[in-house]
């Protein structure tokens, strides 16, 4: 269907391709194990050697790997002769994965000035706006990708919210059937007006992700340039009053090691207090997308091993062990592919993109990390031997069979029945908060078109992850092949996260294709 066995070359040391990050040209590299560390060593015959640490466990980082899957790519390449990457974005035939998370800029303007930002109208000199026309094009382009039309997009910039037509884009998305409609913000206007949250929740707004970096005032001081913690949390309380339930929430907190490493045990245990609202958080170690000094780098470097152990150090409930890479669900996706006979989306990045887990929050407030309720290293086995065997042989499994009745009901009771059967082993009929078990979850989300559990799981349990993006240090070319975040850009093209925020940095490409100079933008509208 949509996955397969990984090429990734595994272990170490190991060769790789990456980029030198004075002159953007591809170069060598040898990712290899130095005193427990993993370490990325280069040299540009221009520009010399470099070295950066690329993940700061060993142990970790061979354990990631044994959750390793390749997905297909797209059916229609908008690129098909590629042969280098990653100078010739689009995607191209060379990609391994489809689209799970499409970002698309409304805008590069900004009601704040980060020194942190990447993309920011006021440091550019332009202002990149695309018109509601273009913005609709962009979305038509996600939605008719094949095999899987992207099923979810997150509206980003600049500060989204911003936008001259954001509620309208908003609705838009969502009529166009987005099972996520997103957007990342800053969070300044759901905290100035009371109403906006619902504004957003009646246009279709799903989920909001916010800007969130930390509990500490000085922390927004140095990233941000003022503080901001009071306008985090009014954002939260504004959005947990929306109806008919509160307006989903994931905190996206920027981890700089020496400025807020030390938080994010506090960011988490914070999340979990007001889980009604907050379903999740998401850490993004710093992406250095400047030139920024060696020793400086080296002090200021987090890596995900570091947030796992962190995470581990800093709470009473989770540790490195209960964190597996983002992929490691791909077999649930290959088994419902099997069974619904479609292609499904499948989250086939790189093992050492982005770690996640959940953990489920009791009605004491006892906070429970997933591994308890499930051997998922069991399932997530068992589940691809099961996809492989059924898929095959062709077998007309109960599982298939319960397709063919006629109710929802009386598919999902089949399913359940069948899960206990093949996979009971491994799951621990421990009932989550509210009653269900997961053999009832996960029958649900096997009946097509049931939202309705995925929703249940969502809100009994509490997403936590880190993704790394890449910079120009420790650029790795395999990651962007296997890339599942990606840009929609106004020309059609759709573009690995990583390669339109770094290396040869499409983001300048197109914002300067697609611009108006800011002199001339404030002429127009501030006058």
């Amino acid at each position: 269907m949509v996955i397969q066995v990984s090429l990734l070359d595994k272990g170490l040391p190991k060769k790789t391709q990456s980029l030198c990050p004075e002159c953007k040209k591809v170069i060598d590299a040898v990712i290899e194990d130095v005193e427990g560390k993993v370490v990325m060593k280069k040299e540009c015959p221009s520009h010399g050697k470099f070295e950066t640490v690329y993940w700061s466990d060993t142990e970790l980082y061979l354990r990631m790997e044994n959750w390793a899957f390749d997905g297909i790519g797209v059916e229609d390449p908008a690129i098909k002769d590629a042969s280098t990457c990653p100078d010739n974005c689009g995607l191209c035939n060379l990609h391994l994965s489809h689209t799970c998370l499409a970002n698309l800029d409304l805008t590069n303007r900004c009601n704040l000035q980060c020194p942190i930002c990447f993309a920011n109208a006021n440091q550019a000199g332009y202002v990149y706006e695309p018109s509601y026309q273009q913005v609709v094009k962009m979305l038509e382009v996600l939605r008719s990708q094949k095999p899987v039309p992207t099923p979810a997009v997150q509206f980003s910039g600049g500060e989204p919210t911003v936008y001259p037509d954001f509620f309208k884009v908003i609705k838009k998305a969502s009529e166009m059937g987005f099972a996520q409609v997103q957007i990342a913000t800053n969070g300044i206007k759901l905290a100035g007006d009371t109403s906006y949250a619902q504004k957003c929740v009646d246009a279709g707004l799903h989920t909001v992700y916010l800007q969130f970096d930390g509990l500490r005032e000085e922390n927004y001081i140095a990233a941000r340039g003022k503080p901001l913690l009071k306008v985090k949390i009014k954002a939260i309380e504004n959005c947990s009053k929306t109806k008919p339930r509160p307006l989903a929430t994931v905190l996206v907190p920027t981890i700089i090691k020496t400025i807020n490493d030390d938080q994010v045990g506090d960011i988490l245990n914070f999340a979990v207090k007001n889980h009604d609202v907050i379903r999740g958080v998401n850490f993004q170690p710093v992406a250095f997308t400047g030139r920024i000094a060696q020793e400086e780098r080296e002090q200021q470097r987090y890596t995900l091993p570091d947030l796992a152990i962190g995470l581990e150090e800093q709470t009473n409930y989770l540790n490195r062990y209960d964190i597996y890479p983002v992929p490691f669900v791909t077999p649930i996706s290959r088994l419902i592919s099997v069974i619904k006979g479609e292609p499904m989306m499948a989250f086939t990045s790189h093992p050492h993109c982005g770690l996640a887990t959940y953990i489920v929050i009791g009605d004491d407030g006892e906070v429970t990390p997933i591994t308890k309720y499930v051997d998922v290293e069991g399932l997530m086995q068992s589940m691809l031997d099961r996809a492989e065997e059924w898929d095959n042989l062709l077998h007309k499994t109960a599982f298939k069979m319960g397709r063919k009745l006629k109710s929802d009901k009386g598919k999902k009771k089949s399913l359940v029945k069948n899960i206990q059967k093949y996979f009971g082993e491994h799951l621990k009929e421990k009932e989550l908060p509210g009653g269900a078990t997961l053999s009832e979850l996960l029958s649900g989300m096997m009946v097509k078109g049931d939202k309705k559990s995925v929703g249940e799981f969502s809100w009994r349990t509490l997403f936590v992850g880190g993704m790394h993006f890449q910079d120009d240090y420790n650029y790795d070319i395999e990651r962007v092949k296997r890339c599942v975040i990606h840009y929609a850009v106004p020309d059609g093209r759709i573009i690995p996260f990583c390669a339109f925020n770094g290396g040869p940095t499409y983001r300048n490409e197109i914002e300067k294709k697609y611009s108006v100079p800011l002199d001339q933008w404030r002429k127009k509208n501030e006058s």
